[in-house]
């Protein structure tokens, strides 16, 4: 992702999180981190359809957002940038790769544990709504 990006990707986390999207500039903020974080979008006929981005503070790394159109889920773009995410963790050397996600999403949920993240933890009423968030860990070996 570039700033270039941004108003492509900010549009489409408006539409996909209108509850509780970034804020414009936090997106801005985060790509200038880059010492610690990294994000990545994934582009149909030069069209901005899904993106993500982790923070890497060792000896964790943090996804800090992955989103795939609706329209394009089930084309395995989110297991792909998923999968970016945990090599870079990996390339960085995170012990361990976390995540939040709704309790109510047992689409993502299914992702991230195909991918052997698994429930460490919930936190009550963390999303808008009341929705609770579980917090998920997979551990890194090395390759």
């Amino acid at each position: 992702m570039t700033t270039a990006d941004i108003p492509a990707v900010w549009e489409l986390e408006l539409r996909l999180f209108p509850e509780d999207a970034w804020p414009l500039e936090m997106f801005h903020d985060e790509l200038r981190q880059t010492a610690t974080r990294r994000y990545w979008v994934a582009e149909e006929q030069e069209r901005i359809v899904a993106y993500c981005g982790m923070m890497c503070v060792l000896p964790l790394a943090d996804v800090q957002t992955i989103a795939v159109l609706p329209e394009f889920e089930g084309q395995g773009i989110g297991s792909t940038l998923l999968r970016q995410l945990i090599d870079e963790a990996r390339d960085r050397g995170a012990e361990d790769v976390l995540l939040e996600v709704r309790a109510d999403n047992p689409r993502a949920q299914g992702l991230y544990t195909r991918f052997g993240f698994e429930h460490i933890h919930t936190r009550r009423g963390y999303y808008p709504g009341g929705v609770d968030a579980l917090i998920m860990r997979r551990h890194l070996t090395r390759a």
